[in-house]
This record gives structure tokens, C-alpha cells and sequence, in this order.
């Protein structure tokens, strides 16, 4: 089977690609040259393509790459070009509480995307994703990289949210069955086999990156403030708005209702010490990881003749999801 994978070079979309390892499988995302509302681009890289599984967003927004841009145009550009290649199925990851007229112009896209995949007469499967992570995730890499650099560490509101952490094997075992066709015309929610309050989940994280931080609660618009603030400031946020948004809720339920997976697609591995480890990053943050300090680095590559593309926002947004 030949797949196309959207958003191929973000923290799902590569991780998917590099379990299937096939020449057959076609990579899409701006760091290979197509832009997601690029249809003529998206067609011709559709040829010969059997399914196709839309794992591009954002969870922030930035200049041009809005959330309507690249969440509803895309999807929209992504479904014509399939239509027009012959691709006869579709595999979109959302999150698991996309949901319209809530307020967050992130949920809202995505589902304004959810509900194009529905009525594009394709066949697909959308996999509501609650928290996935791994190597090269938000949740794990952000926590530990934060624990490393500060004493304290705020924690949202002062009732405990749960999260249901996916690791990514098992998100990309979902998709690579949906894309043989195991949830044919099917809204489904991807929850971990763990529900636990995120304080524990914070906690754990920290306790495998060897560091033991002061938690202190803090208000819920302390943390959509400080979203907003690392949004401006950092080239990759430690928090963004759709993300604090997502704190706030908690991760564990999908909105609106959406069908639990077939019991053997259902992920059975816990969040456990060994596995978070095997997610954790190096170092901490630091200069590197502000935008303006970014933006002088790329400018003296490209003065002494460096090439290579600049840091962008990744092509599949991570949640945390």
C-alpha cells in the first residue's frame, strides 16, 4: 500500500513514517516543498497514493500559518487534491475535545476539519488523539526541559485535571490500522490505557529527569498569560494558548462523544518511568530557544553561506496530544 503522510516531518507524521520505512510512502509537509493549500502540489504528490493520513496542524499561530489557514484551508486543499488523484481514503488525527463554538479558535479548526473529512465522500477514519507522547513530543520534552531550568514549576488551577497519555507506538499502531481500512467511516477516541491527574503525570516526569521542583498552583489566567507571553518570545512555546486551553480541560475525555477503539487497537501501555525516559530530552532551555536569539543565528548562517531551511513551526501539532 502506498501512503502519503501530511505533516510527515512533525512529531506523529515522522514517527508513522518511520515505522512503515517504505519507499512507497510519500512525505508531505513545507520542509519537503509542499505547502499544505497547495493543491496542485498536494495532487501531484497524491499520485498512485491509496491513503492518505492527514497528521499536519499547528497549536499556535503564527504570522501567515493561522489556524484556519492550515487546519480548514489545508484540509480542504488536502481532500480536493485526493479526490483528484483517485486516493480512495483518509486518515486525519485530531484532538480528542475539537468541538465548535467553544471559544478556542484551535478546537474549533480542528473541528471545522473534522467535519470536511465527514462530508468529503472519501473514505476515513478520524482519530480523536488525546496526549501522545515520545521522542520529540511537547509533554515530556517541555516538562523535563522546564524542571531543568527552574526551581519551581506552576501547575494549572487548583482543582486536578486527568490526562490519559498515549505513547506514540501505539498512536501510530491506530493509524497504520486505519489506514488498512480497520475503522472504515469512523469518528474514534485515542486515550492512553493510564487516566491519571496531571499533577502525577508532572510529578513523574520530573522525578525521571532527577530534578524536584516546587509545584505551586497558580490561576488558570496566569497560565493562559504566560502562553501568551512564550508564544511571543520563543521559537517553540513552552505553553501555547490552545495548549493551556487544553490544561484547563483536562485530556481524558473526547468532546463530543466519539466511539473507543476496537479492544485490540485499544493502547495497553501505562505511563511508566521507563518509558518517559525513553522521551526525555537533552539539556534544558535556554538563549537558543528565543526567537529574537534564533532569528540573529539564522541571519549569520545565511550571511557566512549557510543553507538550509530556517526553523519553523512543525507540521504536526503536538499537542499536548
Amino acid at each position: 500500500m502506498r501512503v502519503a503522510i501530511t505533516g510527515g516531518t512533525g512529531f506523529v507524521g515522522s514517527h508513522l513514517a518511520e515505522r512503515l520505512a517504505s519507499p512507497n510512502t510519500v512525505v508531505v509537509s513545507r520542509r519537503t516543498g509542499v505547502a499544505i493549500d497547495d493543491v496542485e502540489a498536494l495532487t501531484a504528490a497524491f499520485e498512485g497514493v491509496d491513503a492518505v493520513a492527514h497528521c499536519a496542524g499547528i497549536n499556535r499561530e503564527i504570522g501567515g500559518q493561522t489556524f484556519e489557514k492550515v487546519h480548514v484551508e489545508g484540509t480542504k486543499a488536502v481532500l480536493e487534491a485526493a479526490r483528484r488523484a483517485g486516493v480512495k481514503r483518509i486518515v486525519m488525527l485530531s484532538f480528542l475535545r475539537a468541538r465548535p463554538d467553544c471559544g478556542s479558535g484551535y478546537h474549533e479548526t480542528k473541528w471545522a476539519a473534522e467535519e470536511l473529512v465527514r462530508a468529503s465522500g472519501l473514505d476515513y477514519t478520524i482519530i480523536k488523539a488525546g496526549m501522545i507522547y515520545g521522542q520529540g513530543d511537547h509533554m515530556v520534552d517541555h516538562v523535563t526541559k522546564a524542571v531543568r531550568t527552574w526551581p519551581i514549576f506552576a501547575t494549572v488551577g487548583f482543582r486536578e485535571r486527568t490526562v490519559s497519555p498515549v505513547p506514540v507506538q501505539e498512536a501510530v499502531s491506530v493509524l497504520i490500522a486505519a489506514l488498512h481500512g480497520r475503522l472504515p467511516d469512523a469518528t474514534v477516541a485515542l486515550l492512553g490505557a493510564e487516566e491519571l491527574e496531571l499533577g502525577t503525570a508532572v510529578r513523574r516526569i520530573a522525578r525521571v529527569a532527577d530534578r524536584k521542583p516546587l509545584f505551586v498552583p497558580v490561576p488558570v489566567w496566569t497560565i493562559r498569560a504566560l502562553a501568551q507571553l512564550t508564544e511571543w518570545l520563543m521559537v517553540v512555546p513552552l505553553v501555547a494558548k490552545a495548549q493551556a486551553r487544553m490544561l484547563d480541560e483536562g485530556v481524558s475525555d473526547p468532546a463530543p462523544y466519539a466511539s473507543a477503539l476496537p479492544q485490540d487497537l485499544k493502547p495497553k501501555l501505562p505511563f511508566t518511568e521507563d518509558r518517559i525516559r525513553a522521551a526525555l530530552p537533552e539539556g534544558k532551555f535556554g538563549l537558543k530557544d528565543l526567537r529574537v536569539v534564533n532569528s540573529w543565528h539564522a541571519k549569520g548562517r545565511r550571511t557566512q553561506g549557510a543553507s538550509g531551511p530556517l526553523p519553523t513551526l512543525d507540521d504536526s501539532s503536538r499537542g499536548p496530544r
